[in-house]
């Protein structure tokens, strides 16, 4: 639960910061969750399993692909708390297991069960009422379900434990995130230096903030049942629904509760789904996703 209620609070941080922009937020995040996960390794004497994951290319190849998607996730999910718009980040996160499920059928050929046609249906369903109600696609949530999930299904296909694949995956980037602040501070438009010593620290811990929740999740996974966390998956992106609407004052019309509606009915016919195959033996239950 831990894990989840940070993730769920992420929107209240990251609102701290919708001064600086997302570019540079999410440049500070990989350069800092990379500096806290090399100390980490360093003393868990772990590097060595960096290493062994390098050494095989075609395993650190793909993690660098998959770091492109973590970082288009967490540049769009910084840009939705800037402008106001948690309920359609929100959806995102609702979706994306439906979409990991569709994207394993359309990209690795896996096939799925009547009720999960049913449940994936709905969704589409209500990402087009969604469309008719924003009067445009919701780009915000589907970028952050296809991108999430893409980076997901690429995981998938390593293997890797967490802690030395997230480092790979935020040394891949690193080069390009240096360069980025490096060129914004030389232009006199970055914010570490420019905005006081309080934008500052906040960005410097964007390392631990990023990767704290991944730890308390990768502990409760080895003593929470699966079926537990995969329902638990759903609290955060409850919790940013509801901080949009109460907390950012955001507005549902009938039309986009309809919406939301359709994809908590998918939703549920995918729990059941996927619990009811968990105990026959046939899957895990969820797809547990880690946000952000």
């Amino acid at each position: 639960m831990t894990a989840y209620v940070l993730w769920g609070l992420f929107p209240f941080y990251f609102a701290l910061l919708d001064s600086v922009s997302p570019l540079e937020v999410v440049a500070h995040r990989v350069i800092w969750s990379f500096v806290l996960l090399s100390i980490i390794l360093l003393l868990t004497k772990s590097w060595s399993q960096v290493r062994d994951i390098v050494r095989n290319r075609r395993a650190a190849a793909t993690l660098a692909a998959a770091a492109v998607f973590l970082a288009f996730n967490w540049g769009i999910y910084v840009y939705s708390v800037a402008t106001n718009q948690l309920v359609e980040a929100s959806l995102g996160y609702f979706i994306n297991p439906l979409v990991s499920v569709a994207l394993g059928v359309l990209l690795i050929k896996e096939r799925l069960r009547r009720l999960q046609w049913v449940a994936v249906g709905i969704a589409g369903i209500a990402v087009l009422e969604l469309t008719w109600s924003y009067g445009q696609v919701p780009l915000i949530g589907l970028g952050l379900a296809f991108s999430f999930g893409i980076y997901g299904l690429l995981k998938k296909v390593v293997g890797a434990k967490a802690l030395p694949a997230l480092t790979i995956e935020t040394g891949s980037l690193l080069p390009v995130a240096l360069i980025y602040l490096v060129s914004v501070e030389l232009l006199g438009i970055a914010s570490f230096a420019s905005t006081g010593w309080e934008i500052g620290i906040l960005l410097i811990l964007l390392g631990p903030v990023t990767t704290l929740p991944l730890l308390a999740f990768g502990a409760a996974a080895t003593r929470i049942p699966l079926s537990t966390l995969g329902l638990m998956q759903y609290f955060t992106p409850t919790f940013i629904f509801l901080v949009g609407i109460f907390v950012f004052g955001e507005q549902m019309t009938p039309s986009r509760w309809f919406g939301f509606g359709l994809i908590w009915i998918g939703l549920v016919l995918f729990s059941v789904d996927a619990l009811r195959a968990a105990r026959s033996g046939r899957m895990s239950p969820l797809t547990v996703a880690e946000p952000d």
